[in-house]
């Protein structure tokens, strides 16, 4: 059958009905396996197979070869748990509520992991969720985190490892807990936090989620669909990779990737997590030279768990997702990290999409696409029906939206993003209680930058109005700003998972201050 038949077999049967495979007790398998591979932070191109020629992602470039690249992927909300929030259950936040990285789903939010767990699939975690409860039962039968920020940190199955190895991840906890970064040395502030990790590789997070992920995979049922998400830390900040990855990329070779300005235009950031003002064009080279060295990286397990697939005879009946949560300036505007404006650095992702039997291989498309598609997209290909309340897109139905919105600052600004033209837009509330407007417009045709703000201007008080006005439309209702924290909230019953207020967290803390 060539593929224009069977993309054809493929919407008669309502996407599905040709995957499968025959499991070990002979009764096929009609739902496909689902792998997704997450990373933290991680700026649309830079990737290979996005059009940069400096970074070495060699494995999500073979990808990407039997996949669809969506060149136009966005975010829901540049912050880590708003976004994965988003990622998992196909709300926008608006709607879930998830407005900070300490926040809990409400009760009853359906998720993907959770409709495929119901569905029979064997559901897996791996690495980075950066969920409140930690181990916060979304739907994932088993969880192995690694953390970062937060509670996880004391409580996840990785910094328990490292313990068990007399080891601390020095410079992330550092980098990541406010109460440490008065311990950070010259050599960190100068660098902006690109300093070679002070783990080996194999205590590194990346290699720890890379082998955890591969032997879950060698034990991926035959008999049964599966479905595994592993979610890298990196190249979330700080930016160091292992000596033998940093080594990789010689910082004086380094192009400093588009957007770059010679100082922070006024209304960005210039002083945030660093102070951006200072950033010089030497210290950005050192800066991307390492964060690239944290993706090739994480690309090396990716091709690791490409390799289990296809020596299982599991590679073709696989959905095979490569994504991040944010972005990261990485310069752009003269700044790093995912602070200030939701500009393109910042809101775009990396997405690329294998379907099962590579349907549709080595294609790309401008289509504009949110996170929330993702999970209506999956539960379609494994023939589940999708919630009313999901507003996400199926991403191989014949589809289109025209306007993607990104959310910041609980809904004071609120991004309209079509293919040529985007709106961020501020909303504040004046004593009175109205609300007053401002905002940044740019033609993305002839400013992909974002460089000339057009706002207020007469020539584009029309496509302003469109804007503002589908932003409007798309607000809700009623006023929905509340974050949702529930400490308490269910967790996933495990022998891996520590017991809440077991003493764990102490332990770990005293530990970590007595050998940072």
């Amino acid at each position: 059958m060539n593929r224009r038949k069977f993309l054809k077999a493929v919407t008669a049967l309502g996407t599905v009905g040709l995957f499968g495979n025959i499991g070990c007790n002979g009764k096929k398998i009609t739902q496909p396996n689902v792998l997704i591979v997450m990373t933290d932070e991680h700026r649309y191109d830079c990737l290979g197979c996005c059009g940069n020629d400096q970074i070495k992602t060699p494995n999500i470039d073979r990808l990407a070869r039997d996949a669809v690249r969506y060149d136009n992927s966005f975010c829901s909300y540049a912050v880590c748990t708003p976004s994965r929030y988003s990622f998992i259950s196909g709300l926008s936040v608006q709607q879930h509520r998830g407005y900070s990285n300490h926040c809990t789903l409400p009760p009853g939010t359906k998720t993907f992991p959770g409709i495929l767990k119901r569905a029979g699939y064997q559901t897996t975690a791996v690495g980075k969720m950066h969920y409140t409860p930690t181990y916060f039962d979304v739907g994932f039968e088993k969880m192995y985190l690694a953390e970062q920020n937060g509670p996880g940190r004391w409580d996840d199955d990785y910094h328990r490892y490292l313990k068990d190895n007399d080891l601390v991840n020095k410079t992330d906890l550092i980098d990541q807990e406010r109460e440490y970064r008065k311990l950070a040395d010259k050599e960190y502030w100068d660098s902006f936090g690109a300093t070679i990790s002070n783990l080996p590789d194999k205590h590194h997070s990346t290699t720890w989620i890379g082998d955890k992920t591969v032997d879950e995979l060698k034990k991926w049922n035959t008999d049964k669909p599966n479905m595994l998400m592993s979610s890298f830390i990196k190249p979330h900040h700080p930016f160091d990779p292992p000596e033998k990855w940093a080594k990789m990329y010689d910082p004086d070779q380094i192009e400093i990737l588009q957007g770059w300005t010679d100082k922070c235009p006024d209304h960005d950031l210039k002083k945030a997590y660093f102070l951006n003002s200072s950033l010089t064009e030497k210290t950005m080279k050192k800066i991307t030279a390492y964060y690239y060295a944290t993706i090739t990286h994480i690309d090396f397990h990716v091709g690791r768990m490409i390799d289990v697939l296809k020596k299982r005879g599991m590679y073709d009946n696989t959905i095979i997702i490569f994504t991040s949560d944010h972005g990261e300036h990485m310069g752009f505007h003269h700044m790093i990290l995912k602070g200030g404006h939701l500009y393109d650095s910042i809101a775009k992702v990396p997405l690329i999409i294998k379907y099962p039997h590579s349907i549709k291989a080595s294609t790309s498309t401008d289509k504009l696409v949110s996170n929330i598609d993702i999970a209506p997209t999956i539960l379609a290909l494994a023939s589940q029906q999708k919630p009313k309340e999901m507003q996400g897109l199926n991403l191989l139905e014949n589809n289109e939206r025209d306007i993607v919105f990104i959310e910041g600052g609980k809904l004071n600004a609120v991004t309209a993003r079509t293919k040529t033209s985007k709106l961020i837009l501020q909303r504040k509330k004046s004593p009175d209680g109205s609300t007053k407007h401002t905002g940044l417009l740019y033609d993305l045709k002839k400013d992909p930058m974002e460089l000339s703000n057009l706002y207020d201007n007469p020539k584009y008080s029309t496509k302003q109005k469109e804007l503002s006005d589908a932003i409007e439309k798309w607000l809700p209702v009623a006023d929905k700003r509340n974050i949702y924290l529930d400490e308490n909230a269910p967790i996933v019953d495990q022998p891996n998972v520590p017991k809440r207020n077991d003493g764990h967290r102490e332990d770990m803390m005293k530990y970590c201050k007595r050998n940072v």
